[in-house]
């Protein structure tokens, strides 16, 4: 009878094979490592762009989404009035009228989001598409009009909400802005420049603060306050100084000439009464507190 030789079984579990679960799980380890190492350097990164800068990733989604919203708003700025809103433009002799008529119409017909104007801050250097609406959506899409205000055109308050450390950071250095400075909002109809006047920090339950009429057409820019919190609200107020007509607002009836609107003076003496501390009005021509 043969003689039958028996072929040890090895440790890798299969006849003849070499076991290399030692050197893959040495590699495997190496491989989770460099990883982790990767990750936690991409977020120290993320983190010190965010410090010094802005958070980038949400910044590249809003600089997209910018750059879709601006040729959005040029069609809006393009686009012709409907017949009925020729026929309404054609009983309104008032400069002021026409243009009141068309915010109440841009206003209207925009949807939560959509493009309705452009900011402009040339001491901070900001320039961004403004959205209808401060839903978590269309903020992400860049600064946006609160909708218990008015679109700037009609007599009150409008009121602008912005991220300070994401989504492109547009009211990052508001905070920066100080008396006098001026704040430029081009709508498709107008184009309105308003006067820095003062700022508050307020609660963020306080939305009175930003949306309250007070007597005179004003700009309330609004953004979380200190950087990287969103324990209070930083309050800019600014007063309308100045609007030229745009668009369908300069054709007059009669073939009148368009002309600049500018906002009058109030005399320094007409509050009366003190007010408190808090709500000291910068500028010796409010006349209204800043609440």
């Amino acid at each position: 009878m043969p003689e039958i030789q028996l072929i040890p079984k090895t440790s890798g579990g299969m006849l003849g094979m070499p076991d290399d679960r030692p050197g893959w799980s040495r590699r495997a380890v190496r491989a989770l490592a460099v990883m982790l190492i990767a990750s936690g350097a991409l977020a120290l990164l993320d983190a010190g762009l965010t410090l010094v800068w802005q958070e980038p990733i949400s910044a590249i989604y809003a600089k997209l989404r910018q750059d879709h919203l601006s040729g959005a708003l040029r069609k809006v700025e393009r686009a012709s009035p409907t017949a009925g809103e020729r026929r309404t433009l054609a009983s309104l002799a008032e400069q002021s009228a026409r243009i009141a008529f068309l915010a109440g119409e841009l206003r209207r017909h925009a949807r939560e989001g959509s493009p309705v104007g452009r900011i402009q801050i040339p001491r901070i250097g900001a320039s961004f598409v403004v959205v209808n609406g401060t839903s978590t959506a269309a903020l992400e899409s860049g600064p946006g009009v609160f909708p218990e205000t008015k679109f700037p055109g009609v007599a009150g308050t409008t009121a602008i909400a912005g991220h300070r450390t994401t989504f492109l950071s547009p009211f990052r250095h508001i905070d920066a802005l100080s008396r006098g400075n001026s704040i430029l909002l081009k709508m498709p109809y107008a184009d309105f420049t308003y006067t820095v006047i003062g700022h508050r920090i307020v609660a963020p339950t306080n939305v009175q603060a930003a949306v309250a009429r007070v007597g005179y057409s004003r700009l309330v820019l609004s953004a979380c306050t200190p950087l990287f919190s969103a324990a209070k609200r930083l309050l800019v107020y600014a007063r309308l100084t100045r609007t030229v007509p745009r668009g369908a607002a300069r054709t007059l009836p009669g073939g009148g000439l368009p002309r600049a609107i500018d906002a009058p003076r109030v005399s320094a003496r007409a509050p009366a009464r003190r007010l408190p501390a808090v709500l000291e009005p910068f500028d010796a021509n409010v006349v209204a507190p800043l609440v």
